[in-house]
């Protein structure tokens, strides 16, 4: 009897530890999409998390590691190995990682939910067999040891996130999931010309997420309070639903966003979307001057009476008035509106002039599974009419963007969006 009792116990206790793994890897599976970790270690057609995507820097091609159990990938990481390279940016070698591994983000990242993590990796991840590649830096450039100096300057110290005292704990929440884990401010940041993020936090200054340079023909826009160029004008419900659908009354999401949205928020808790809102819209502008956009109807009367004689109009109403109507206000959640559209006015161009030219789609997600896709225009508009275009939008229905040259039109179109500023760390684009 005694040994029956024994062994009964034995059996629960295994199926609540097998229960809790489970659990636990679970957990780390919805970390790991917080995280977008299968957008960069996984290459295109590649298999999921077996690494090989080529990502640009200033210095030369790098391509992500894999991070399946194989043991060409983490196979034989023990918790303290996988931990040193995703927080402290140390491989199990002993070299230093690349910061397009955005450890100084991850720094931040609880040691529970690394733990979590390292389960799903460990145990959750199908392994594949493949070999990293290495980087096709020139030496001397490639050498090492000039990263383990950039991390000690740059880095921080890696602690759990600690919220502030008598913080909201939805904000707090916010700021773990958009300081750590989603590491926006890898896009969303400046960089100075030594490459660090010129803010990791809040608490450091305007600098944070205040936008980047042009990332492979995309700016990653501001996320902060101003207006103009911001998201001043977005409510929380509507960055809540443009996170989960990749769309909003008035956006939609393009270029490296998209894949954010698909791979990652569109998989994330009401509750955690929420909280991302929440405390991006507790950031303050970077201008104290900013004021809400004043909606103008000047060119939008002059197009409805057939004037097209403003610079640029006679190219939207052939090319773009069908989609975004000649008010500029385009269609909710389809297409969207350009008036106000604080994309439009940044100070860099880029984004839209790669849009002209190359197209986007709007991507399906579970909330929003309808597909739309504005078609590319480089084959049939001239360097000088996309800039007339851009300019057009850029200063029409009250919008307070700069009008652009055709000679910024063509180094786009020329370069094909492959070349980076030197102040960025983006993926190497396929050529068209």
């Amino acid at each position: 009897m005694k040994a029956l009792v024994i062994a009964t116990f034995a059996l629960f206790s295994s199926c609540s530890v097998s229960a809790a793994e489970t659990d636990l890897v679970k957990q780390g599976e919805y970390l790991a999409r917080a995280g977008d970790c299968v957008a960069c270690h996984t290459a295109k057609g590649g298999k999921p998390f077996a690494g090989g995507l080529p990502m640009e820097t200033p210095i030369g091609v790098i391509y992500s590691t894999n991070i399946t159990p194989d043991k060409t990938g983490l196979g034989d990481y023990s918790f303290e190995d996988f931990d040193k390279a995703v927080r402290h940016g140390v491989a199990k070698s002993g070299s230093t990682l690349y910061p397009a591994m955005p450890y100084p983000s991850y720094a931040r990242v609880s040691q529970s939910d690394m733990h979590a993590l390292y389960a799903y990796f460990m145990k959750g991840v199908e392994p594949v067999a493949q070999e990293n590649k290495d980087s096709d830096i020139p030496w001397p450039l490639s050498m090492r040891w000039p990263l383990a100096a950039w991390r000690w300057m740059f880095a921080p110290e890696v602690a759990d996130y600690q919220a502030p005292a008598n913080a909201d704990p939805v904000i707090s929440r916010g700021a773990y999931l958009v300081e750590g884990l989603g590491h926006c401010g890898a896009c969303h940041t400046p960089r100075a010309l030594t490459m660090q993020e010129k803010a990791l936090s809040a608490t450091d200054g305007n600098a944070f997420l205040s936008g980047s340079a042009p990332l492979e023909g995309w700016i990653a826009k501001s996320l902060r309070g101003d207006h103009k160029d911001g998201l001043g004008s977005w409510s929380e419900e509507q960055l809540v639903q443009f996170l989960k659908t990749g769309r909003s009354d008035r956006s939609a999401v393009f270029g490296g966003m998209s894949d954010v949205v698909v791979h990652s928020m569109q998989h994330m808790s009401e509750n955690d979307l929420t909280a991302i809102a929440r405390y991006l819209k507790s950031l303050p502008a970077v201008d104290p001057k900013d004021q809400p956009h004043q909606y103008d109807k000047q060119v939008a009367d002059a197009l409805w009476k057939g004037d097209d004689s403003k610079r640029g109009a006679s190219v939207y109403i052939d090319n773009c008035a069908a989609c975004h109507r000649t008010d500029g206000h385009g269609y909710t959640r389809v297409f969207p509106a350009l008036a106000g559209n604080p994309v439009l006015q940044t100070a860099d161009a880029t984004s839209l002039i790669n849009i002209v030219l190359n197209g986007g789609t709007l991507p399906a997600t579970h909330a929003a599974p309808s597909t739309f896709t504005m078609p590319a225009f480089a084959w049939r508009l001239s360097d000088q009419e996309v800039a007339d275009v851009v300019s057009f939008i850029r200063g029409s229905w009250g919008n307070q963007g700069a009008p652009v040259k055709a000679s910024e039109v063509a180094d786009l179109r020329k370069n094909d969006m492959r070349t980076t500023p030197g102040d960025d760390l983006g993926q190497v684009t396929q050529k068209h």
